[in-house]
């Protein structure tokens, strides 16, 4: 069908995998509401990098009994030049 609704959508997915080196501004998740956002990362429907780095999940158990699944990423040391 062109132009009709039985085609799936191909744009929500996860973009970057556990290790992958991103930088600032890049999507790493987008449209999937199960990640949440953890640290150097924000968004809600789609969360990008806040600063170069190394990509990590990590499974933490909420209040209420649930994991969830957070992304992070590790700031990577840049030698500044004198």
């Amino acid at each position: 069908m062109t132009g009709g609704f039985s085609t799936p959508k191909k744009d929500k997915a996860v973009k970057v995998a556990c290790g992958q080196t991103v930088k600032t501004g890049q999507i790493l998740i987008r449209g999937i509401n199960t990640y949440k956002t953890g640290l150097n990362t924000r968004g809600q429907g789609t969360i990008f990098a806040l600063c170069d780095g190394t990509v990590n999940f990590s499974r933490k158990k909420t209040s209420h009994g649930k994991f969830r699944t957070f992304v992070n990423v590790e700031p990577s040391k840049k030698v500044l030049k004198s």
